[in-house]
């Protein structure tokens, strides 16, 4: 096997991006090999979506190193992107509400039959594939020809991962896919992301939430206002350690140092609250 296989499908050295005199990301750091599902944590201008626009090709980095398999890029558009087998699923689905769930599963990349002028839509395999390939993925559907905007949230992310899956994703990128979900279609959108890992796909998954992201995570990308907050892989890191690094555990417990120091009431209750994040004087 060459060293171009065996190497992770997508690879961050180092990569930083910058708006003018904005830094929105410096020195990141990320791998998501086959098989794998790397979680990227974050609150609010983290950097989360600036990494997202740089890897699915909407933004070329400054600086560091971009490899896929292997391979040194710097991808022009998202369709450069794809054509490497990286898709990206947005939290904003672009899906066409009235339209059957089998049409919006082939939209753009429709189907047809015959020759010349007299060209049509292949329905019948629309239809059927995409019926098969949501079943391929766990995904039992009452009916393909039902509007797929009566489907839940859950459901539409599960459809797009399925979609993406068939079209020949290698990566893909899933941009907050939970954050607007309840509790039980967050679990059916987890249990998808953890069936493309099975299937060989290394997942990208972007979240603001450890306790949607540990369950099914390998590697763990923390970051905060464009920088690496931790890199862990699972054996490394607890969730109740993983969110004490989120939630700024360590800074709260420095906090209540300096307000004891200079003795400002609230400091033990602001040192309580440091230790119910995990973290230890």
């Amino acid at each position: 096997m060459s060293a171009t296989e065996e190497a992770p499908l997508v690879r961050l050295e180092g990569v930083g991006k910058r708006y003018g005199n904005i830094i929105a990301l410096r020195d990141i750091d990320l791998e998501v090999g086959a098989s794998e599902i790397t979680c990227v944590l974050g609150d609010n201008g983290a950097g989360k979506s600036t990494l997202i626009k740089i890897v699915a090709g909407l933004h070329r980095h400054d600086e560091g190193v971009f490899r896929v398999e292997g391979e040194k890029v710097s991808f022009g558009s998202p369709r450069e992107a794809l054509e490497r087998g990286i898709a990206t699923v947005y939290q904003d689905l672009a899906v066409v509400p009235l339209m059957p769930v089998w049409r919006n599963f082939f939209l753009g990349s429709e189907k047809r039959t015959g020759a010349g002028p007299f060209k049509r839509l292949d329905i019948p395999f629309m239809r059927s594939t995409a019926k098969r390939e949501l079943l391929d993925m766990g995904i039992d559907l009452r009916d393909v020809d039902q509007p797929i905007g009566t489907l839940s949230g859950g459901e539409r992310q599960c459809v797009a991962i399925a979609r993406a899956v068939y079209f020949g994703a290698k990566v893909l990128i899933l941009d907050e896919p939970t954050a607007a979900l309840g509790v039980k279609q967050a679990g059916v959108v987890l249990r998808y992301i953890a069936q493309a890992r099975e299937r060989g796909l290394g997942v990208i998954f972007i979240s603001h939430n450890p306790h949607h992201a540990y369950p099914v995570g390998d590697r763990f990308l923390l970051l905060k206002r464009g920088r690496t907050l931790g890199y862990h892989t699972k054996e490394d890191i607890s969730l109740a350690e993983l969110t004490a690094e989120m939630a700024g555990g360590a800074e709260l417990e420095e906090l209540a140092h300096e307000l004891e120091s200079a003795g400002v009431q609230g400091a033990p209750e602001l040192r309580e609250d440091a230790r119910d994040l995990g973290v230890s004087d």
